[in-house]
């Protein structure tokens, strides 16, 4: 009888003990499982402009990166201030690129789209292959930096042609009243860069290739944003849209 006692007494001890340790396991919290939603979770969404330069592959193209980011620093403060009627369409001027690469980038922000890529020629006085002088004066043959709001379309000397108005007071709110507008250039074409290894030069206008100027023109006319940038050091520190 006392045996019997004892073996009972000795099973329920270990069954508590089975118990206790079951129940100590079962109280740990397990590390969580790695998923790969877990793992996208815990990663920062890429910026929207660093989505958008690198799906239309821009820095393969050439465009600058700072270039770009400005571009749309300026256009959402314009935007903001109501300045621009058509707000899908970005166009980028590169200064920081030879004048014998496509340097002229039009983006359609609404579908994502680089609508066209082309050649543009500076001022004969800003320099022969890269721009790297510029002025608001009359009279400078300098092309002007900066953010411009595209204007109305008329036919002038070198046919249809756009007026920018220049929205930065000191650096290139002279642009209508010296004539500094979009037109096409003859100058601006291949075969001039497989002659001197650069196309030719304006008076101070973003001039463009005969065979795609119409096109362009007819995109970004009335009330769209156009940025001509150089990592010009004077521009990049008077700037206030670029301060804003």
């Amino acid at each position: 009888m006392q045996k019997l006692q004892i073996r009972k007494w000795s099973c329920g001890v270990l069954a508590v003990s089975c118990m206790l340790i079951y129940m100590s396991f079962a109280f740990v919290n397990p590390e969580p499982a790695s998923t790969p939603a877990a793992e996208t979770a815990a990663k920062p969404a890429m910026d929207e402009k660093a989505v958008l330069y690198e799906n239309l592959e821009l820095g393969a193209l050439g465009l600058s990166r700072q270039a770009f980011d400005y571009a749309l620093t300026g256009f959402h403060k314009l935007l903001d201030e109501g300045k621009i009627q058509k707000d899908n369409i970005l166009s980028i001027l590169d200064f920081s690129l030879p004048s014998g690469k496509k340097r002229l980038f039009v983006i359609d922000l609404a579908s994502g789209e680089l609508v066209f890529h082309t050649y543009a020629a500076h001022g004969k006085k800003s320099g022969s292959n890269v721009a790297t002088e510029f002025s608001n004066k009359m009279n400078s043959n300098k092309s002007s930096l900066g953010f411009y709001v595209t204007g109305e379309t008329y036919n002038g000397k070198h046919g249809t042609s756009l007026r920018l108005e220049g929205e930065e007071k000191g650096i290139n709110d002279n642009a209508l009243a010296r004539g500094i507008v979009m037109h096409s250039a003859s100058y601006v074409d291949e075969s001039i860069i497989a002659q001197q290894g650069f196309i030719g030069r304006s008076q101070g206008c973003p001039a463009l290739p005969a065979n795609i100027y119409k096109e362009v023109i007819e995109k970004i006319k009335n009330g769209s944003c156009l940025f001509i940038y150089s990592p010009d050091k004077y521009y990049t520190s008077h700037s206030k849209i670029l301060k804003a």
